[in-house]
């Protein structure tokens, strides 16, 4: 049996470009709105990566238009960590910072080790085939963690 979603989650990666610009958007896609979902970076210095975006696109999740955020950023726009009832760290800085900046709330942070595909492969058939992995990844962790989607 899987538990019941959360009512909000953060998923969190080093530059918010490739990981958890994904995991944001298959979140929604496979479990709708029914969960408050928003990613984050420890850095948020990059644009969203044109290979993440192609290959969410095959499966219907829409990545372009997404803006790249800093955990900095968030909370300056109001976004307290604290909120969240879980935070998914993609990378290890991302973990480390989760749990420096939430060491005084009692939340729950999960690493979930999501491997970084933007240097391997030459040529962009090897770049999307790496991209396609840590996709699947994700999804794989989702339904791991969430059960089957929903939508």
């Amino acid at each position: 049996m899987t538990p019941p979603l959360p009512q909000s989650i953060l998923f969190c990666c080093d530059h918010n470009a490739v990981r958890s610009p994904m995991a944001e958007g298959l979140m929604k896609k496979f479990y709708g709105l029914e969960t408050y979902v928003q990613s984050a970076g420890v850095l948020a210095d990059k644009d969203v990566d044109g290979f993440a975006i192609a290959v969410c696109a095959e499966m219907g999740v829409e990545l372009a238009r997404h803006k790249s955020r800093s955990f900095d950023e968030m909370q300056k726009l109001g976004d307290e960590l604290s909120s969240f009832d879980l935070i998914v760290a993609l990378s290890p800085a991302s973990q480390l910072e989760a749990m420096e900046i939430t060491r005084f709330y009692a939340l729950q942070v999960e690493y979930w080790p999501i491997m970084d595909p933007t240097g391997i492969g030459e040529g962009r058939d090897h770049k999307l085939t790496a991209y396609r992995k840590a996709r699947d990844q994700i999804i794989d962790r989702l339904t791991s963690k969430f059960g089957a989607a929903t939508t």
